[in-house]
C-alpha cells in the first residue's frame, strides 16, 4: 500500500525536481551550511511535485486505463487505491508542500509552489493535454520550476537572479526531446488513447526535426551559465553531454528506428542528472569554504 501511494507521486519525476532544486540551492549557497533548511526545501519540493503528479493521475485515471504502459502499472487503473483515497492523498501532500514553504521560508516560494500544482494538475492535464500537440512544451514549465522555487525559498523575491531561470530554461527545453522520444516509442498507445501527441499529429519526421532544434537550443542555454561564472567542470560536462544528446537526436532523425528512440529517451534522463550533478560538483569544488 505504501508503494502504491508513493507511485502516485511519480518518484522518478520527483527525483528530477529534487536534483534540480538542490543544484539551485548549492549554486545560491545560503543553505549549504544549514542542512535543516536544505532538507526542508527538499521535503517541500517533493510534496509539491508529488501533489501535482498525484492529481494528474487522479484526473487521468480513465485515460490511464486505456494505455498498456499505465493500465497495469499505476495504482488507480489497477484498483490498488480508490479515487477518493488518491484525491485525499494528493490534497494532503499539496497542503504540506505549500505549507512548508509558507511557514518555514516565505510567501513568494509558497505562491510559486501553489501555482505549479495548479498549472500542472489542472491547466496542463485538463486543458492542454487533450487539445494541443504543444501540450508537453507548455506543460513542461511546471516540471522546470524546481530550481526557481528552491532559490525563492532561500532568498525571497528580492534575491532572485537570472541563474535559476536559466536552470528553468534548461529543463523546459529538455522536456520536448525527452518526452517526444517516449511518445515516438508509444505511438500505438496514444492512438488507443486519443491525445494529440506530436508524433501522432505531425508525424515522426517533423517531430524528430523539432527535437533536434530543441536540443540545439538546450545546449546553447546550458552554456550560457558561463556568464554566471560556471567553472570548467560544468562547461566541459555541458559540452560533452550536450554534444552526445544532439548526436543521438540527429541519429534518430536519420534512422527513424524504435531502438534509437528508446536510446534517446534513456540518455535524456542520464543527461539531465549528470548536467545538474556537474553544476553542484563544480560549485562545491571551486567554493569549498562558502558551499559547505
Amino acid at each position: 500500500m505504501l508503494r502504491s501511494y508513493l507511485s502516485l507521486t511519480k518518484p522518478s519525476i520527483c527525483l528530477l525536481v529534487l536534483i534540480t532544486g538542490a543544484a539551485a540551492l548549492v549554486w545560491e549557497g545560503s543553505f549549504t551550511r544549514e542542512p535543516l533548511h536544505f532538507l526542508m526545501v527538499m521535503v517541500g519540493l517533493f510534496s509539491t511535485a508529488g501533489c501535482a503528479n498525484a492529481l494528474n493521475q487522479y484526473l487521468e485515471r480513465d485515460r490511464d486505463a486505456l494505455m498498456k504502459r499505465t493500465a497495469k502499472r499505476r495504482p488507480l487503473p489497477t484498483g490498488q487505491i480508490t479515487p477518493r483515497s488518491a484525491l485525499v492523498f494528493a490534497v494532503t501532500t499539496g497542503v504540506l508542500g505549500v505549507g512548508i514553504f509558507a511557514a518555514w521560508f516565505n510567501a513568494f516560494s509558497a505562491l510559486l509552489a501553489l501555482a505549479t500544482i495548479l498549472f500542472y494538475a489542472f491547466f496542463y492535464t485538463l486543458y492542454l493535454k487533450p487539445r494541443t500537440a504543444q501540450n508537453i512544451v507548455i506543460g513542461g514549465a511546471a516540471g522546470a520550476m524546481g530550481p526557481v522555487i528552491a532559490w525563492a525559498a532561500a532568498t525571497d523575491l528580492q534575491g532572485m537572479t537570472w541563474v535559476p531561470w536559466v536552470m528553468f530554461g534548461i529543463i523546459f527545453l529538455w522536456t520536448p526531446p525527452h518526452f517526444w522520444a517516449l511518445a515516438l516509442c508509444l505511438q500505438e498507445d496514444y492512438k488507443a488513447n486519443p491525445l494529440p501527441m506530436m508524433p501522432n499529429v505531425a508525424g515522426e519526421k517533423s517531430t524528430l526535426r523539432q527535437m533536434v532544434v530543441y536540443t540545439v537550443a538546450l545546449i546553447a542555454i546550458s552554456l550560457s551559465l558561463v556568464w554566471a561564472q560556471a567553472g570548467m567542470i560544468y562547461m566541459v560536462t555541458a559540452l560533452v553531454t550536450g554534444g552526445l544528446f544532439l548526436w543521438k537526436a540527429v541519429l534518430s532523425l536519420q534512422q527513424r528506428e524504435t531502438r534509437q528512440y528508446w536510446g534517446l529517451f534513456g540518455y535524456s534522463i542520464v543527461y539531465l542528472f549528470v548536467l545538474f550533478g556537474a553544476m553542484m560538483v563544480d560549485v562545491m569544488l571551486r567554493f569549498p569554504g562558502v558551499r559547505g
